[in-house]
């Protein structure tokens, strides 16, 4: 089969919704199948199966920053690029996003399938809903990777959505070498900003264990307040963006991941990444994440906000390895029920009833 995968996001800038799209083409690649990316990129495109449609630029959304690239010349690069391409199915990832995934929608050609991934609130659902309701109708069929983010789609747009689950390249990070620490270490990865809840880590440090640290990575537009409020605590190391290797070597080399987002988050992809490299995980009790890492079984959650029950869930993970134990090995066995070639096989069979 021939398979177009459409992303609206930057393609070489971490982010969710671009490291599923990038998986899930690598999953169907080695089932035998041809996956074609088309994508914004920032830079030389991530990998050999990347039409690049250009450059992005932010647009801030729901409390973040989304590179995108909504332009005429990423425009007539994708009809180009669909043109050439041939494809028997056309998969759009967030297909509502302006840019490449409207063009492909409204131009439609091939069968198309499309996933939502987004949940929370949208301006933009709000404000243009009868034209965007016109152009889901577009798909032949829709998916949605979590009951918030079918949520979401259905008060706004209507229609019918099939439930998928966002999928992790469990030997990617199971296999990863760990980077050594010689204290106990708490690993956070995500932008800097206010609902990934960065500052309420920062601010349950002195509930940890007194030979604890923080390994930061990513950065936002907390970044500078976020350093100032902790310069000269060598317990923190900020490591700005690091690529997906250290990431897994990061996530496999420390002894607990903390989550700690206050809202916003349809699916914990990040969580998965953690319990595939093997890493007890601490997060917020938010809908996003309690379906992907169960409470008292994959992760102890803990209220969003609370710097107090954060801290003392950390440290009891760092301190009692019997439950840290636990926690991993239960996180194992959830990754490889959500591996990214189960998925592959899940849209494997709705492509089939398309082509």
């Amino acid at each position: 089969m021939r398979i177009g995968f459409v992303c609206p996001y930057s393609l070489t800038l971490p982010g969710g919704v671009q490291g599923q799209v990038l998986g899930l083409a690598r999953a169907l690649r080695a089932a035998g199948h041809e996956v074609r990316v088309l994508g914004p990129c920032d830079g030389p495109p991530p990998d050999a199966g990347v039409t690049p449609l250009g450059n992005s630029i932010p647009l801030f959304a729901n409390g973040s920053v989304a590179p995108i690239a909504p332009d005429l010349p990423c425009a007539l690069r994708t009809i180009r690029a669909l043109r050439d391409e041939k494809f028997d199915v056309v998969h759009l990832h967030e297909p509502l996003v302006p840019g490449p995934c409207m063009t492909t929608a409204l131009l439609k050609d091939a069968p198309l399938v499309g996933t939502f991934h987004a949940a929370g609130v949208s301006a933009a659902y709000r404000l243009a809903g009868a034209p965007l309701r016109w152009l889901a109708g577009q798909l032949d069929v829709a998916c949605a990777v979590s009951e918030d983010a079918r949520h979401l789609a259905e008060q706004y747009l209507g229609g019918h959505y099939e439930m998928v689950f966002n999928g992790i390249e469990v030997e990617r990070f199971a296999k990863a070498t760990a980077w050594p620490s010689e204290r106990p270490t708490v690993f956070f990865l995500g932008r800097h900003e206010e609902r990934k809840g960065l500052a309420v880590l920062l601010a349950a440090l002195d509930e940890l264990p007194a030979d604890a640290r923080i390994w930061v990575a990513s950065d936002g537009p907390q970044t500078a307040e976020l350093k100032s409020r902790t310069a000269g605590d060598e317990r923190v190391e900020w490591l700005g963006r690091i690529d997906d290797a250290e990431k897994a070597q990061r996530l496999r080399g420390a002894d607990a991941f903390c989550a700690p987002s206050l809202h916003g988050e349809s699916f914990g992809v990040v969580l998965l990444e953690a319990m595939a490299a093997g890493t007890p995980i601490v997060a917020t009790e938010i809908p996003g994440y309690a379906r992907v890492a169960r409470p008292g079984q994959e992760a102890v959650l803990v209220p969003p906000g609370d710097p107090k029950a954060l801290g003392t869930a950390l440290s009891m993970v760092l301190t009692d390895r019997d439950c840290a134990r636990r926690l991993a090995e239960a996180g194992s066995r959830r990754a490889d029920e959500l591996s990214m070639e189960h998925l592959a096989e899940r849209y494997l069979g709705i492509y089939a009833t398309l082509v």
